[in-house]
């Protein structure tokens, strides 16, 4: 099905000669780069192994790919060969580069734009996937402008083989199906994205791809939406959740749903209202409706000023709204704060101690306290130190800022690249935990 371009290359003599004084044992040595698996799924990790080399080389692994807008992405990392000529990324610390240290997928999470600031984010997500050529150069290499010892070029999709994908436009409701091959019925889920706008589904093909049926919805900035955020209207997220009930491939009576920044903030009014939803993943959102306000049949809750003269611009040009956003518990208009006492199902907090957007930790630990309060007992937390605001499913880069459609410069995300990775794997793996434990498991999918 897919097509792999992965190739060893043979030292010539011409360039043997030209090292022999360096390494006359190795003149015909075949040098060999593996990848493996070669095609997979971006958010499964990847083995990279490199052999035929001579003792205690000092080589460069370089990974780059170029996204579906034309912006080349890259990422080195600095090795040295053991006494066989080997170089294990999994055993081996990497000297200096992007990242030190063993580190088996350092490569896939530092990968950095050329254009500053520019966020990594697969568009087309069932058509194609991102390829990214791994090669192997001979000494430190900052930049590939000679012919590499070996290169390897692996796909990373966004969803498995049969995963479909349906565009969603009915009534009102504006996204992307994403269903797993097989009969079904399966696991219902909404996935929701923040202030970028649009439609992002990358993340709902990988859930659609572990069993879910995912239904990756746009709320503004998409099609015939309204182009700006101006009030949260729930009762359109309520008719996305009964459109998607409706589907004879996904099982109810209750749908989880899954939201980032200020798509977490509707997933916590979701969870709030809609007797639809069961469980909720809300990924560095606030607890309060912030600038925007909610309106839902008889119900209004007012957004949260924002104030503007408390933004942060720091010496790269990057905007902080950590200290506009505040302290849910300081001077903070209680009629704002979304009331999670209200909502009967479960709810798991993520959150990165190190967000620069606000803190995100003391808003849902403060949401946590609201609900206990009032004798709830149905949240959970899960917080990590060094990780910041955009927590993404694992192997995506760490993205420490980039622009949003409203701001004329870059917004800060915050998030320390090692720490932040680890937060995005073990969240992963327990927020899918989490979804299969209350929307039942996963059944009848040929994945």
């Amino acid at each position: 099905m897919f097509l792999v371009n992965c190739k060893s290359i043979k030292l010539g003599i011409a360039y043997g000669k030209m090292i022999s004084h360096r390494y006359p044992q190795k003149l015909d040595a075949m040098v060999h780069l593996s990848v493996t698996p070669e095609v997979s799924l971006a958010d499964s990790p990847v083995k990279i192994y490199a052999s035929g080399l001579a003792p205690s080389q000092l080589v460069t692994l370089y990974a780059s790919l170029t996204d579906e807008r034309g912006i080349k992405f890259a990422a080195r990392a600095f090795y040295q060969a053991n006494q066989n000529g080997e170089v294990d990324v999994a055993q081996v610390s990497a000297l200096g580069g992007n990242y030190t240290g063993v580190w088996p997928m350092g490569l896939f999470y530092t990968l950095k734009a050329e254009k500053m600031f520019h966020r990594l984010l697969k568009r087309d997500v069932t058509g194609s996937p991102f390829y990214v050529q791994i090669s192997l150069f001979d000494s430190t290499v900052m930049l590939p402008i000679h012919e590499p010892l070996a290169t390897c070029t692996v796909e990373r999709w966004y969803a498995a083989p049969g995963v479909e994908r349906i565009p969603i436009k009915s009534g009102r409701v504006r996204g992307a199906l994403f269903l797993p091959p097989g009969p079904g019925p399966f696991p219902g889920l909404i996935d929701l994205f923040g202030g970028a706008g649009g439609l992002i589904e990358f993340r709902a093909g990988l859930l659609a791809s572990k069993g879910f049926a995912v239904l990756a919805l746009a709320f503004f900035g998409y099609d015939d939406l309204p182009q700006t955020l101006e009030v949260i209207d729930l009762e359109y997220f309520e008719e996305a959740s009964r459109l998607l009930l409706k589907n004879p491939k996904v099982r109810g009576p209750g749908l989880g749903v899954i939201g980032l920044s200020k798509g977490a903030e509707i997933a916590l009014a979701m969870s709030t209202f809609l007797k639809e939803i069961v469980a909720s993943v809300c990924i560095n959102g606030p607890t309060r409706m912030c600038g925007t306000p909610l309106h839902f049949h008889d119900i209004s809750i007012p957004g949260a000023s924002f104030p503007y003269e408390k933004l942060v611009i720091n010496e790269m040009g990057l905007i902080s709204t950590f200290h506009g956003m505040g302290h849910p518990l300081d001077q903070t208009p209680d009629v704002s704060t979304i009331p999670i006492e209200k909502a009967q199902g479960h709810i798991l907090f993520v959150v990165g101690e190190v967000d620069q957007s606000f803190n995100s930790k003391v808003f849902a630990e403060a949401a946590m306290a609201r609900a206990k309060k009032h004798g709830k007992n149905n949240c959970s937390l899960l917080s990590y130190p060094g990780a910041g605001h955009l927590i993404e499913p694992p192997g995506s880069p760490v993205c420490y800022a980039y622009p949003l459609r409203f701001s004329l410069f870059p917004v800060r995300w915050g998030g320390e690249v090692k720490p932040h990775a680890k937060a995005q794997e073990h969240s992963w793996n327990e927020i899918l935990i989490f979804l299969k434990f209350h929307l039942g498991p996963i059944q009848n999918s040929n994945l």
